[in-house]
C-alpha cells in the first residue's frame, strides 16, 4: 500500500488507468484505516487526513485531464458546453458582441446621409 502524501506533480505524468488504480488503492487504504481507528486512535487520524487529501489530489487531476480533453474535442466546434465556456461576469455575458455593437441601423444610416456633419470654413 502507498504510504505518505501523494505529490500532484508526479500525478500529471500518469495516464487515466494508473490514476484510477491509485485512487482505488488509496480508498481501500482509507477504509482499512477507518476500521483501525475504532480499535486504536492516535497517529491514525493524521494518516486518515493525509489519505483524504491525497484522494482529493488524484480526483482533481483526473477531472482536470478530462476537461482538457473535452476542450480539445470542442475546440473548432460551433457550440461549447456551458461548463467549458469562459467564466465571466453576468454583465459581460449579456453585453452586445463587438459585431452587433458596431452595426448601424437603417434609420441611423439614413439620418447620417441626409443630415451629414456640417463643414465650416474659417476666415483667415
Amino acid at each position: 500500500m502507498s504510504s505518505g502524501k501523494v505529490k500532484a506533480g508526479q500525478l500529471w505524468s500518469k495516464n487515466k488507468d494508473e490514476l484510477t488504480k491509485q485512487l482505488g488503492e488509496l480508498k481501500t487504504e482509507l477504509g482499512q484505516l477507518r476500521i483501525q481507528k475504532i480499535v486504536s486512535s492516535g497517529t491514525k487520524l493524521t494518516k486518515i487526513h493525509d489519505l483524504r487529501k491525497s484522494i482529493a489530489r488524484v480526483l482533481t487531476i483526473i477531472n482536470a485531464k478530462q476537461r482538457a480533453q473535452l476542450r480539445l474535442f470542442y475546440k473548432n466546434k460551433k457550440y461549447l458546453p456551458l461548463d467549458l465556456r469562459v467564466k465571466q461576469t453576468r454583465a459581460i455575458r449579456r453585453r452586445l458582441s463587438p459585431e452587433d455593437a458596431s452595426r448601424t441601423l437603417a434609420k441611423t444610416k439614413k439620418r447620417q446621409t441626409h443630415f451629414p456633419q456640417r463643414k465650416f470654413a474659417v476666415k483667415a
